[in-house]
């Protein structure tokens, strides 16, 4: 039986102590995962680094809300690029497009130059790619050595197929990681239909805070108004899980 990586996508150090504690392989650190996942901060890069010992994947992605930046933009991901690597960063994760969906070379380029030896990820981006195969030989051709994808589908459970023809279309030449929507239920025919031999899951449960109860009519967020007494944190015991079908 091969061995399956398992990859954890975190939000946050508390997010990595229970990916680490679940026994996850390794661990994707972002900030905001309500919006797909941006840029964590240096310091909770650092912590993670000081509290782990898995390698940790950093997401470079300066804002919500698709993948063509402006110049200010691109110029903030380069310089929070450079600034992670420096603070430890096991790998880069990134993805830039045009404004019709196709990848930005130059710019892929430039953080391929950037993370040298590191690994070099491309997230879910491409499942927003009007021609897949393009793209993937694009990456492959620029030195980028893993893509997370959920086969163009919301879920990777219903992009088995097309995840099947990466792995068979790449050749080896990268890393095909599934990921989106990933449980217990799942996951076993994942790995079995693609053949792929990791996988990039998360699931939150929910810890109270209440130190904002003696006054329930203020917000701190945005339009949706979530509660301000909770937060969320992987759930530990899932990896756990997770874990036991890898």
């Amino acid at each position: 039986m091969k061995k399956i990586t398992l990859e954890v996508c975190c939000g946050s150090v508390e997010d990595v102590l229970q990916a680490a504690d679940g026994g996850a392989d390794r661990v994707e650190l972002n900030s905001c995962l309500f919006h797909g996942g941006l840029t964590p901060s240096i310091g909770e890069l650092l912590v993670a680094k000081k509290a782990v010992d898995l390698p940790i994947m950093t997401m470079v992605r300066p804002r919500q809300g698709g993948f063509c930046y402006t110049k200010a933009e691109y110029a903030t991901a380069l310089a929070d690029a450079e600034q992670l690597l420096a603070a430890g960063a096991d790998g880069l994760v990134f993805g830039f497009l045009h404004e019709d969906g196709t990848l930005d070379r130059a710019r892929c380029r430039e953080l391929v130059r950037l993370a040298g030896d590191k690994t070099k990820v491309f997230h879910r981006a491409i499942d927003v790619a009007p021609d897949w195969k393009a793209m993937l030989s694009d990456l492959i051709e620029l030195g980028v050595d893993r893509v997370l994808t959920s086969g163009q589908a919301p879920d990777v459970f219903y992009g088995v197929d097309v995840i099947r023809e990466m792995v068979e279309f790449a050749e080896g030449r990268i890393q095909i990681l599934p990921g989106a929507g990933v449980n217990g239920k799942n996951i076993d025919r994942i790995l079995r239909e693609t053949g792929c031999d990791q996988i990039h899951v998360a699931r939150f449960t929910q810890r109270l805070d209440p130190s904002t109860a003696n006054n329930r009519d203020i917000f701190y967020g945005g339009a949706l108004y979530p509660p301000e007494d909770r937060y969320d944190v992987i759930d530990g015991s899932f990896v756990a899980e997770m874990r036991n079908h890898c």
